[in-house]
């Protein structure tokens, strides 16, 4: 079920990352063409290869975060720079959105907590696509942030039965059509869906809190009917150091 999401969600992109892709091969193209009519007039040559080096440059980028997000993996928790995958995701998602759709991430920390990187890749893609999902057809914002709160007493938030400690807060905020209060009760329920047949499987969001609960995390939803989405994740902060490099 989690590659099945992870591979719904590559082919989310995957059309947005064509069309970056052909952007840069027309560049390529175009300054190889330059280069040919420039043989004679190597300061002018020079200008269109350092042009074409760029282009390169940027293609050998996207694959290196491509790769990244389809990566394999035992599955193994570690310290892992939340803020670091954070990044590579938004990396992602600026190459593949409509630009009728801005990004904003605001990290205020960079604190570290004991998880898998995959799944948690997985848990930003998923909830970050269908925050997109809700804006695709009007447009808007999409927001990730990312901060530091403690809780000195333990159930601070009753709904989520927490314990007290330090942790990370991540939120993933939409401007979308929002929802109603008897579907944000449902929206963690396997296979429920309010999206066509065609755009998802119903399993997103349950895959999401699966991983989220077996990361000793805490998720929950706050939406209304035209006021957008926000899901805020709980991850608890880990003292041990991050070996993982992005």
């Amino acid at each position: 079920m989690l590659q099945s999401q992870k591979l719904e969600s590559i082919g989310t992109l995957a059309g947005g990352i064509a069309h970056d892709f052909n952007n840069i091969l027309t560049g390529i193209f175009g300054f190889s063409m330059m280069v040919k009519q420039h043989l004679n007039e190597p300061e002018k040559a020079k200008k269109d290869v350092d042009q074409i080096i760029k282009c390169a440059q940027k293609a050998a980028n996207l694959v290196k975060h491509i790769l990244a997000f389809s990566r394999k993996s035992d599955h193994k928790k570690q310290p892992l720079r939340l803020s670091s995958i954070i990044k590579e995701v938004a990396t992602l998602l600026r190459s593949s959105i409509p630009t009728s759709i801005e990004i904003q991430v605001a990290i205020t920390t960079e604190s570290n907590i004991m998880a898998d990187p995959i799944q948690i890749q997985q848990v930003i893609m998923n909830l970050s696509t269908n925050a997109y999902h809700a804006m695709e057809k009007t447009g808007g914002v999409l927001t990730i942030n990312l901060d530091k709160i403690q809780f000195k007493k333990p159930n601070t938030l009753p709904e989520l039965n927490m314990l007290s400690g330090n942790y990370l807060k991540l939120e993933i905020i939409d401007t979308g059509s929002g929802m109603d209060s008897k579907t944000t009760n449902k929206i963690f329920d396997p296979y429920f869906t309010t999206k066509e047949p065609d755009k998802g499987t119903g399993l997103g969001l349950s895959v999401v809190h699966g991983i989220v609960t077996k990361h000793d995390g805490h998720i929950k939803v706050r939406s209304k009917p035209g006021q957008g989405s926000v899901f805020t994740v709980f991850f608890p902060i880990t003292e041990k150091v991050s070996r993982l490099i992005i």
